[in-house]
């Protein structure tokens, strides 16, 4: 159709049947952003403020509403009722349908675990949050009632502690927040997308919340860290800390938090169970992603795979084929499945209509906010509750001065209307306290009954002096607030479900590969460079490249798959395989031990042990004269972690270190020139790494160990006279020329 024929059908007059519009069948330019601006801007606000994103209250306006209904159906602390009769009602504040109430109802129940601190006590089928196949039964199959956690949810809402407004066709009011007297918004994970921003909220221990609530009220300063640990999932599982993510989070209110299924290995049936598993993944995706894997060849160590979950929780059973190791199996599976997943934190939270991310100190400030103004409001009630009533009081005393007056008056009064002016003129009192008089029953008006209601002036007018003090005093806003977190703690809290671990604690992940096996030479120098060189390429040259001043301070035989352990001045041990370190040449100058293990810059590697078996002990000799005997099993670890903290003693600064298969004799020599000679078999093997040890060389204040070195049995006599068969010593004079002086012992 041409332009012309266009305009001419466009320009066609209606006929009489047809309806006048004005401007139809115009074609009208306008631009996209003002569109979009129009017609979608309204809608994306709408999803943020009143959908997706949670409120300092720690809930969405659909679990307000749901709560609400509940709450005004009086399901808190009676029997509980079927879940439809509850979403049929919940429709007069919420008209987004049966289906996305019930929906709403079943994660905040009990039931389906994905809650804390579930606020709806649930009977029936409700699902399970951790799985995607076990379906919740429909609604009018279950029952619920509200938790008695909710007592402090909807605590004194009728004493205007929040505001109210109208529903959606004005013929209710609803609370625009409600009372929560505990930071519900950080107990209870919370989790939303709306149009152009999301919300993502982990769960906290209610028992760490309130103390952190209370310690921040009492100090703006106070440091967090130390009383909110961790977030804590419903699901348990394993929290891996690492404390500059967890600070980061804190402080900004986003970041990632790594979250590590739990397991348990059962030996006589060799099979390891799942009990816990992140809440960013269900069962069943677990379960497939493990088949897959196994399909793939990528996993060989199972035989068999299932879901054993039952009346006492989730469990996964995996099946061990024989003489694999479990927690190297458990290793592969946390790289390569959501057996660990990660959390992603983005705080973001509706203050005062306004979507705001914010840290964590930022949201307790916000909630103490919020809450004094719950606690003011509340006051500001009862407060005017009591002056009312204490106005009343003050006329019937007025009264009580002559009964029969006011009787009198009453009888005398011929029209009913002038009962209260009669009165109000007889007794100088006003007219709400006249009308209070008038009401009073024939029966009452005796004097016992109104002495014993005048009686209550004292304590009222008592009451009110400290409810205005509590309004003009901050400090006694924080105390009640105070008061109400503790009692809140001591009543609904729980121990941690999740538990904390640290990365040097976790499994090394590397895949494990068999490598071959051959004999090496480990050298080692004093300035932390560290070469391993076959015999071949020793016989071939021998002659050693060094850095400038640098020298050879241990030389080992072993094998390619040898375990090495780098023992440094900071009371750490790294471990590292032989075959991690490729085969060299003594003509280069070898790899720098500190970078490889990433040590820190002032950190100084002092001495290398090489095992296979982890037999024989390690003894470190202090400072202060002590020597420490640890056997060697005490550094190996199933789960090949490369760092380990407190590897000796830091009691004391560390002289030497050696690594013994048998017990041999050591000559120590102190600062004071003294000198013994005792045989390791004097000193009793400890499992402790950072045993302080055992009292070899007595020493005087101001005095130390200097120097101690191996004593070769074919040692001179001169040498051999600073020998001692019991221990501590302060030893012999040592000098040049062998002299000895008498021996002291203690």
């Amino acid at each position: 159709m041409t332009k012309r024929k266009k305009e001419k059908f466009y320009n066609n007059k209606p006929s009489r049947h047809q309806g006048v519009i004005d401007g139809a069948g115009e074609i009208m330019e306008q631009k996209i952003v003002n569109t979009i601006e129009k017609n979608y801007m309204p809608y994306a606000m709408s999803v943020i403020m009143s959908r997706a994103i949670p409120e300092i209250d720690g809930f969405k306006p659909s679990h307000r509403k749901l709560l609400y209904t509940m709450y005004k159906m009086g399901l808190l602390g009676s029997q509980r009722t079927k879940s439809a009769n509850i979403v049929g009602q919940t429709m007069k504040l919420n008209p987004h349908g049966d289906s996305a109430i019930y929906d709403t109802m079943v994660r905040l129940s009990r039931g389906n675990e994905a809650l804390l601190h579930p606020y709806i006590d649930s009977k029936g089928n409700f699902g399970k949050a951790f799985s995607r196949d076990m379906a919740y039964a429909a609604s009018r199959y279950t029952e619920a009632r509200l938790d008695n956690i909710c007592y402090e949810l909807f605590r004194d809402i009728e004493k205007n502690t929040v505001d109210f407004a109208d529903n959606y066709d004005n013929t209710l009011k609803e609370p625009v927040l409600l009372p929560a007297s505990f930071p519900s918004i950080l107990v209870n994970a919370n989790t939303g997308i709306a149009v152009g921003m999301a919300s993502s909220i982990c769960p906290f221990n209610l028992k760490e919340v309130c103390k952190t609530a209370i310690a921040l009220i009492k100090n703006k300063n106070h440091d967090i860290t130390k009383t909110l640990i961790a977030p804590d999932f419903p699901g348990g599982g394993q929290i891996i800390y690492e404390k500059d993510k967890i600070k980061e989070i804190y402080k900004t209110g986003k970041g990632g938090i790594r979250v590590r299924a739990r397991y348990t290995y059962d030996k006589s049936s060799n099979c390891i169970d799942i009990n816990a598993i992140p809440s960013t993944t269900t069962s069943e995706s677990i379960i497939e992603k493990v088949i897959e894997l196994v399909k793939l060849g990528k996993i060989k160590e199972i035989s068999d795979i299932r879901d054993e979950t039952g009346l006492d929780g989730l469990r996964i059973t995996i099946d061990l084929k024989r003489g694999f190791d479990p927690d190297r199996l458990m290793n592969k599976l946390f790289k390569l499945t959501t057996l660990e997943d990660n959390f992603s934190c983005n705080f973001n939270i509706l203050v005062n209509g306004v979507p705001k991310v914010m840290g964590v100190r930022e949201i307790f400030r916000e909630w103490t906010e919020f809450r004094e103004s719950c606690v003011k409001r509340r006051t500001e009630f009862d407060l005017e509750k009591k002056k009312e009533k204490l106005h009343l009081l003050y006329g019937l005393k007025k009264i009580l001065v002559d009964i029969d007056k006011a009787i009198l008056i009453i009888r005398k009064t011929e029209e009913e209307s002038m009962v209260i002016p009669n009165l109000m003129k007889g007794f100088e009192i006003d007219k709400i306290q006249a009308e209070y008089v008038a009401e009073i029953k024939l029966r009452h008006l005796n004097r016992e009954y109104i002495l014993k209601k005048t009686n209550e002036i004292d304590e009222l007018e008592e009451e009110i002096k400290e409810l205005e003090e509590i309004l003009n005093n901050k400090s006694r806003l924080e105390e009640i607030i105070v008061s109400e977190l503790e009692k809140i703690s001591e009543e609904n809290g729980k121990p941690r479900k999740s538990m904390i671990i640290y990365p040097e604690d976790i499994l090394f992940e590397e895949d494990e590969e068999t490598e071959p096996d051959y004999p090496v030479t480990f050298f080692f120098t004093k300035e932390g460079y560290f070469k391993k060189i076959t015999p071949q390429s020793l016989r071939i040259s021998s002659e050693h490249k060094f850095k400038e001043g640098d020298e050879i301070s241990q030389e080992v035989e072993g094998n390619n798959g040898s375990d090495l352990l780098f023992f440094s001045m900071k009371s750490k041990v790294y471990k590292m395989k032989g075959s991690s370190f490729p085969d060299t040449k003594a003509s280069v100058l070898g790899e720098f031990i500190g970078a490889k293990v990433s040590a820190d810059e002032d950190e100084k590697l002092v001495y290398m042990a090489v095992t296979k078996n982890y037999e024989g002990f390690m003894l470190f000799f202090f400072e202060d004269g002590k020597v420490a005997k640890v056997e060697m099993k005490a550094y190996f670890t199933k789960t090949n972690r490369k760092k380990l903290l407190k590897a000796f003693s830091d009691k004391s600064p560390l002289v030497a270190c050696f690594h013994l298969l048998q017990d041999k004799e050591f000559m120590m020599i102190s600062s004071a020139g003294k000198a013994i000679i005792f045989e390791s078999s004097l000193l009793g093997m400890k499992s402790s790494k950072n045993t302080i040890g055992v009292h070899v060389m007595t020493l005087k204040k101001g005095h130390r160990v200097v120097k101690v070195r191996e004593v070769d049995e074919d040692a001179s006599d001169e040498i051999k006279k600073y020998k001692v068969k019991n221990i501590p010593v302060v030893g012999f004079t040592y000098n040049s020329d062998g002299e000895t002086e008498d021996q002291l012992t203690f």
